[in-house]
């Protein structure tokens, strides 16, 4: 509904790293901006259905609550211009899992949907201990009358360790993700670049019976068998120069 297409690939911008994170070197807002936009373009020219933009170049990644409001105010900035500019649809994804800042963001910006690593239960992620923010984001989109943002929530989430919901299978994980409301399930491998098992991305789609995507290891060689199971795939590393997720996306690829 939201792309108009059953079948959809998503891109990620990467921003370079914004003011107020550690990796931030002095670099002008608008240069950060313009290859934010370049990305975008590069990706809807070679025929993506939209994106994804990401804080990814604020290495380490905080905890939501630790999340200065500079963030969502550059971010809300780019998401707009990307939105404005090329006319398709802008999911936003706050790290790490800053459900709420992402929603101020996406409706500040228009956006259509925003990315959640852990919308419901908890995990250790690289951050430390990370709890699902949908009982307070979704309170939160309620009070921005902003329904009409869709959720995008990760199933079993990279980059991370589940050792304390180890006793609940992956299956009734992906379940508490639809029962708290999230409109698409995202199923990913250990990490980024990192493809997962066909039937592990079957299992999930089964169990979600919701709209599905594969939002790690996706690359020109293998998407067609993944969109064959599922209905969009989120890609980014495969496109970049050298297949780095930090490089800027090549056009040729």
């Amino acid at each position: 509904e939201l792309f108009g297409r059953t079948k959809v690939v998503i891109g990620v911008v990467h921003l370079a790293p914004l003011p107020g994170a550690p990796r931030y070197d002095g670099e002008a807002v608008d240069a950060i901006y313009q290859r934010g936009l370049d990305d975008a373009r590069s990706y809807l020219d070679g025929g993506c259905d939209g994106v994804i933009v990401e804080n990814h170049g604020d290495i380490p990644f905080a905890k939501p609550d630790d999340i200065g409001p500079e963030t969502a105010a550059y971010m809300a900035v780019v998401s707009d211009r990307i939105r404005r500019e090329l006319g398709k649809p802008v999911g936003i994804n706050v790290l790490a899992n800053a459900a709420i800042p992402a929603l101020a963001i996406a409706s500040a910006a228009g956006a259509g949907f925003i990315r959640v690593n852990q919308w419901a239960n908890a995990y250790v992620a690289n951050e430390g201990f990370v709890e699902g923010e949908s009982g307070r984001a979704a309170r939160y989109r309620a009070r921005l009358r902003a329904n009409g943002i869709r959720i995008f929530a990760d199933a079993h989430v990279k980059h991370g360790a589940h050792a304390i919901v180890a006793d609940r299978p992956v299956e009734e994980l992906v379940k508490d993700l639809v029962f708290f409301d999230a409109d698409a399930i995202i199923a990913t491998g250990q990490r980024t670049g990192h493809a997962a098992d066909l039937s592990y991305i079957s299992m999930i789609k089964e169990a979600a019976g919701l709209p599905t995507l594969v939002g790690s290891g996706v690359t020109p060689d293998n998407a067609n068998d993944i969109l064959g199971v599922v209905d969009g795939v989120i890609i980014a590393s495969a496109l970049k120069h050298d297949g780095v997720w930090w490089n800027q996306v090549d056009p040729a690829r």
